[in-house]
């Protein structure tokens, strides 16, 4: 089965950087399209930035400029660098992957806390 193990959350002061990272059990050139997605208390899961298998990303509008999703093949890792951080940013962010094959499967991971606060 696959595996998306986040990590790299915590609290954070506003304006500071936090980079996330996604390890998967196998390599990720598998993977038809990966993301990150974040979860606030009281609110519905949102997609934050998105990479195909052809490493074009795309962004949430309140993360444009301040965020970065990459992937990392020698490691099998998804990475998200988060700069300029306020406390809109709140939230638990999961790691996704897709695979299309037989049929559309989505894997998630179990989650990251980040916290942005004074």
């Amino acid at each position: 089965q696959v595996q998306l193990v986040e990590s790299g959350g915590g609290l954070v002061q506003p304006g500071g950087s936090l980079r996330l990272s996604c390890a998967t059990s196998r390599s990720i050139y598998t993977f038809d399209h990966m993301g990150w997605y974040r979860q606030a208390p009281g609110k519905e899961r949102e997609l934050v930035a998105d990479i195909n298998s052809s490493d074009s990303a795309s962004y949430a509008d309140s993360v444009k400029g301040r965020f970065t999703i990459s992937r990392d093949y020698n490691n099998n890792t998804l990475w998200l660098q988060m700069n300029s951080l306020k406390s809109e940013d709140t939230a638990v962010y999961y790691c996704n992957a897709v695979v299309t094959l037989r049929s559309r499967i989505n894997y998630w991971g179990q989650g990251t806390q980040v916290t942005v606060s004074s």
